[in-house]
Formats: C-alpha cells, structure tokens, sequence
C-alpha cells in the first residue's frame, strides 16, 4: 500500500510538474506572439536552404536580408557551428523580436562517424544498436551546431527499384516501427533540451516508399485498408515515441498531394495520432504541387497551410504569398497562428529561448566527432548488419595464416564508397578500406589484390551517377582488357578468391532507381571470369538494396552482404572474413530471383488459386519461366554456427478473451562455435471478415548460444498480436484459430495452432 501511494505521488509530480512547464510556455509564447506582426508570423514558417548540395532544382536566395527582416524559421544544409553562431547572433541580437532559428540537416545514418546506411542497419535486428547509432549521431551533430534531424526515414517499401530503399528499414511494419520508436530516442535522447539531443523529423509522411515502379518521386495508389495495416505503423510509432516533427512526403495519398492532403496531415496525424509537434514539407514540395495541377504557387501554399503544413521548405509559397491569401481571406489569421505556434513551441521544447547558442560550442567537434569510441561502435554496428547469404563447406571464416588470399574487384581498395548514400558530413577519405582492414587483421597472410574492372563502363549512366559535377565514379585510365588480364593473373596466384563488388554510394539512394538490380556487368563479367578459375570465389556485396542474385548463389563458394558499412567498413568487414566476429544478420527485405517478380514480399495475401511449389503447374498464381519464391527471403540469414528449432508448444491451445498464449520452442547450437540467432515469430489468422497475410512477423528475440547449447525461447501472445484494422478501419481482433509460427526466417518455421474465442 505504502508503495502505491508513493507511486501515485510520484505520478502526480510529474504530471504536475509537465503540466507547469506547458503552461509557462503557453504564457511565454502567447505574449510573443502578441507582439509578432502577420509578416513576423509568416516568418517562422520559412524554411531555408543554403550551403550544400541541393535535392531539387531551386536554391533559396537572398536569404541574408530576409533572416534580419525575421522571415526566416529555419535554416538547413550546413554544419559548421562558427558559421552558426554568426547567423544566430544575428537572428537574436538584430531582429526586432529575437526569435532563434532551427539548423537541420539530414543526419541518416551518422554524422561524422558514419554507421551503415538504414537498410544494413536494420539487419542487426538490435534496437539496442540502433538508437545507439542515433544517439552518437546526435552527440557528433550537435557538436557541429545542428538541432534538428532530418530522420529517421519509415517508410516501408517492397520495391527494390526504388533508390531510397536503402535509407528505410525493409518491408514489414512490425520491425520497422520498433526501428523507428529507437531512432527517435537516439536522436531526442531523455530532454530535448540538452546540448546533445536533437529533434527528429519522421518521413516521408505518408506511403513514399510504394511509388509506382519504383521510380522517385512517382504517384501512390493504395487502399485505406493497406496503408492502415502495413505502411502507416512505423509513422505512427514514431509519433508514439515522441518525434518533434514530421515531414510530409512528395507523392499523392488517395490523389491528393501529401502536402495538401487534410485528412492525412490533420484528420489522421493530429486527430486520430495525437501528434503536437509541427509538420514541415520535404524540398519545393509546395512549389511542386503546381505540377501536380492543383494551381499557381499561391493556391497551393493555400491548400498546404490549411492541410496542416507549418514550414515550408525552400519554395518560399508561404512567404510570399499567404499575406495576400490573408487579405483575399483565402486563409485566416488563426491558420496562421496556429502554424506560428507550433514551431515557436519546438523552439520552446528544444530550450533555444532559454539559450539560443546552447549547441553552438566551437570547442565541441574536435572533442566530440570520429572518436575512437564512436569509431569502434560504427565497426561493431557494421559487423553485426552483415548478413551471411551463403557459406558452402564453411569456407568462411578465412584462415588468418597459411593460405593466400586475392581480393579482386573496385571495392577492394575503395574508400568512396565505404560510407553508402546521404553522407553530407561524412569524410570518405577517413574511412577504412577493405583491404587496409584485411592487411590490419592478418598482417602473416599474403594479401593479393586487383581492381578487375571498373564499376561501371556505361558513360552515360556515370554521368547521371555523378551528379552536380562530383566525381563519384570514373573509368580506370587503365584498358578494361588490361585490368582483367591483371586481375586472373592475380586470382590464379591465389588459394581463395575473394569479389569485392556492387553498387557505387551513388547507385542507391534518393533519385537513384534502377531498372536493373543485378550487380553492373562489367562487374559480373569479371566474378563470371573468377568463377572459370576453379578456385572458390567469396563474394563480398556492396549493395543498397537488394539485388538479384540467382546467378551468384548457384556459382560462388559463399556470399557476405555488407551493404555499405560506413566509416570502419575495412575492419568491420576482417572482423567477418576472419571469423572475429561471427555473422548473425537477418535481411529485412525479400530479394528477388528477377524484377520480373517485384513486388515480392513476404507478408503477402493468399489467392484462390494459390501456387504449391511447382511453378510448371499451369492456373495457378505462379510464372510460366520462373518460381515464385525469392532467391532469399525475409528474415533470412546464416552464421558460421548452425542452428535447430525444436517443434512449437503453446501453454494453451483454446484460450478465451484477454488470456496471454505462451508458445515456446528449443534452440540448440548444433554447430562448432558460438552464434547469436534471431528467433522470430509469426502469426497467421487463416480465417477473418477480411482477407489476411500469409504471416505476418509479430515478435523476435536474439538468443546467444555457445556451441552444443540448448535454450527454451518463449514468446508472451495478447489479443494485442491478433488485431488489425478491419473492412471499417477499426482495429480490433476476431475470434477463430490462428497458426503460431516460430522459426530462424519467415521460410524456415515451426507452426502450432491455437483457438481464441471472445
């Protein structure tokens, strides 16, 4: 009873204490706001650009005469606190009402200290990892002067054509929304008031990552009933875990551009959510809207402040136009207000009334960023995201002696590409190569190495890869003849070959989609060559997205996945190769035999006619040329140990209303040495007023097991792991039997069946 009271008591602080804290920043902004004229409140929700290479067409200008004249927000696309200082002084000595001004930037995957790209990434299946990765971006980012994240990236997507794949946590809702709640906290930490949290900003509010054909930047159709149940969660878990901002994405949800979109950005977000921070628009995404054919820049800065947009980012629609729209009472002082207020709240939140320069501490980048601790967490983070795809005879691990080891291919001796896409701060040339950490790893073995070809020889296709005049790919001066002789002269000198090869930082990312995801040809020419050796070729993969590998499973010898690993990418990869550090990736997205199969994921909807394994079959869901199934599926992934899952048991198998279902399987390491494995569970509701999943991934726990060790995995089920929304898009569960599948992938399970009645 004592406890009770003393928990109550506590409670009520808290909650009093909060309620305190709203009500002075309430006072404070209710006052400033008085004092704001209509141009000063436009003002705040002005977002600009300046300093960095730009994601669309437009640049903002004249932007030193409009930060004196208070028309400014905001500001993104630089990181350099001296600088910082000088404009926030500015913005809070020489203007009229002293407003301070956010700094963000797009801080994806690491800031100076880069962690492998979002997809890798997810692949660890830790979220202890993850908002350990955004947390020491948050420490890096601050220090350079940033107070704000253009991060983290929800979006499902089940398009591997589509470049921005990669900055996403793959296909299923579950994962990607445990994925999203850490990397809000790594980002706002505990008090988004210290020097070393930032705010997040969710995006792309909503559906961008299911863009027609995979093309960035294309229309979105999707039923209510789908978005609701498997591409709006990850946003919504982001929202539950306390995002400061969200922003809006480029394409139509229901036909309607994001950005104009009330029931999306108001309805749903605000009212259903219970969201309070403020949404801001992704690049010219108002101006855009024109090309959409909703109108001229004024009706769509319109439509977009009465949606429920805040800020709006380069298109200077609001600020140029509102006060107009005002005047016509097209719009009315209280939707400017009420935009106004929300971003001097964010202000209030991040503590820039109190101090406006509290993250403007020149004295902090050189303590703070690419330390040695932040490095040796990036080479465990990238270590743990490599996924182990194939490994026949347990050629993998390498010996660190006695054998001689080529390893042939452009990112064999390559820093460029190391740190993947959207690395704005990121030093390329600090980054360790594959084979300065394979020399660091086994300094007694012989380490040959040739390039073998260059990465792509499509000069036209280079051009589009290196955007804005940067350099990020190029021909070899050297013949391409000249650079296979060299690398088969060097492979035949050699006990194990091992291809280091895929795609360029520039292949994947935003406005980077291809019609082709196999590796490029030049590329596959050479690993074909290898391959006619006879030696046993390794593949090393470089890859944002998945890839098609079909040709590459039947004839190499063993496949690491390392995506791109960031900064110690060299190590983290020896660390692998060497068997340091044991496997224990598990891919979060489906990789296709060809596109020919997109979209091809693992959650999917069961037909009338469905395929059963023989693809020859004629009239049923499957392909005249090709089998259904996915080279590799969701979940998968090997270790250099191996694993066995005993058969499901459940500690009911009829259970009525809010009973909790433990099901519990025995995993055993039955190989030679120690592994993590990720037990993943999966339910299936065969029978329900609406058509649902084959599976759909409800759980998972990482289980270290020492060689020949045994351990019972227990899962805990609610009717919570049974709802979903329903033909009404109420969110609820029906009674029936459900099939509790525990296994190592979404493929490779063990199924029980329970009955739950209400």
């Amino acid at each position: 009873m004592k406890q009770t009271c003393t928990f109550l008591l506590l409670l009520f602080l808290a909650t009093y204490q909060l309620n305190a804290q709203d009500a002075k920043m309430k006072t404070f902004i209710d006052g400033l706001m008085k004092k704001m004229t209509t141009e000063e409140k436009i003002g705040q929700l002005n977002l600009v650009v300046s300093g960095y290479v730009p994601t669309g067409a437009v640049m903002s200008e004249g932007v030193e005469p409009k930060l004196k004249n208070g028309q400014i927000g905001g500001m993104f696309g630089f990181h350099d606190p001296t600088r910082m200082k000088q404009i926030q002084k500015v913005a809070v000595e020489n203007t009229r009402l002293k407003i301070p001004l956010f700094f963000g930037l797009d801080v994806i995957h690491g800031h100076k200290t880069i962690f492998p790209i979002p997809l890798g990434l997810s692949c660890t299946w830790d979220m202890g990892l993850v908002e350990k990765s955004a947390r020491i971006a948050a420490q890096e980012a601050t220090a350079e002067g940033l107070n704000w994240a253009f991060s983290p990236m929800v979006d499902i997507a089940r398009d591997p054509r589509w470049g921005r794949i990669s900055e996403g946590s793959g296909e299923d809702p579950y994962l990607g929304s445990q994925i999203a709640k850490a990397m809000v906290k790594g980002y706002q930490g505990d008090d988004l008031t210290k020097n070393n949290s930032m705010m997040a900003c969710v995006k792309h509010f909503a559906l961008y990552g299911a863009a027609e054909a995979g093309r960035d930047y294309n229309t979105v159709d999707m039923s209510r009933s789908t978005m609701y149940n498997y591409y709006l969660p990850p946003y919504k878990a982001a929202v539950d875990a306390g995002a400061g901002s969200v922003m809006t994405s480029f394409n139509v949800v229901d036909e309607i551009p994001a950005s104009a979109n009330r029931w999306l950005l108001t309805d749903l977000l605000r009212n259903q959510w219970g969201f309070k921070g403020f949404v801001v628009t992704d690049y010219t995404a108002v101006m855009e809207m024109s090309l959409h054919g909703l109108g001229d820049l004024q009706q769509v800065s319109t439509l977009a402040l009465k949606a429920g947009v805040d800020m709006d980012m380069v298109s200077e629609g609001f600020l140029n136009t509102l006060k107009k729209s005002l005047d016509e009472k097209k719009i009315t002082m209280a939707e400017i207000d009420l935009a106004c207020r929300r971003i001097l709240e964010a202000k209030w939140k991040m503590g820039l009334f109190d101090d406006p320069y509290r993250r403007l501490d020149e004295s902090r980048p050189a303590k703070e960023t690419m330390t040695p601790e932040n490095r040796k967490a990036s080479r465990e983070i990238a270590a743990r995201s490599f996924v182990l795809l194939k490994n026949d005879n347990q050629i993998l691990p390498l010996k660190k002696s006695g054998q001689t080891l080529a390893f042939i291919g452009p990112f064999a001796d390559n820093h460029r590409d190391m740190l993947g896409t959207w690395v704005i701060a990121g030093e390329w040339e600090k980054s360790v190569s594959v084979m300065e950490g394979v020399k660091n790893a086994s300094p007694q073995s012989i380490i040959l190495s040739a390039k073998g070809s260059n990465i792509t020889e499509d000069t036209s296709f280079i051009h589009r890869l290196n955007f804005y005049g940067q350099k990020m790919v190029a021909i070899d001066p050297i013949s391409p003849e000249t650079l296979m002789r060299t690398a088969l002269e060097t492979a035949n000198k050699a006990d194990i070959i091992v291809a280091v090869l895929g795609e360029s930082q520039s292949m994947s990312g935003e406005s980077s989609s291809r019609t082709d995801i196999g590796i490029p040809k030049e590329q596959r020419r050479l690993l074909e060559e290898l391959v006619k050796t006879g030696k046993p070729v390794v593949l090393v993969l470089f890859t944002g997205r998945p890839l098609t590998l079909e040709w590459e499973q039947e004839h190499c010898a063993a496949i690491l996945n390392v995506w791109a690993p960031g900064t110690e990418a060299g190590n983290a990869i020896a660390d692998v190769l060497f068997g340091d550090v044991n496997p224990g990736g598990k891919l979060t997205t489906t990789f296709p035999r060809s596109v020919g199969q997109i979209p091809l994921y693992y959650n999917h909807k069961p037909t009338g006619r469905p395929y059963n394994g023989e693809y020859q079959t004629k009239f049923l869901t499957n392909y005249l040329d090709s089998p259904n199934e996915p080279v590799y599926p969701f979940g998968y992934g090997l270790s250099y140990t191996t694993f066995s899952y005993g058969d499901v048991k459940l500690s009911k198998t009829n259970l009525k209303g809010n009973e909790t279902l433990t099901a519990s399987v025995t995993l055993t390491n039955t190989g030679k040495m120690a592994g993590e494995e990720t037990v993943q569970l999966y339910i299936h509701d065969p029978v329900a007023s609406i058509s649902r999943p084959v599976k759909e991934l409800k759980g998972f726990q990482k289980i270290m097991l020492k060689a020949g060790e045994r351990r019972e995995v227990s899962f805990r089920i609610s009717t919570e792991e049974l709802k979903f929304y329903n033909k009404d898009l109420k969110y609820d569960w029906e009674p029936g039997d459900f099939d509790i599948m525990i296994g190592g992938d979404s493929e490779a399970v063990k199924i029980a069946r329970v009955n739950w009645v209400k």
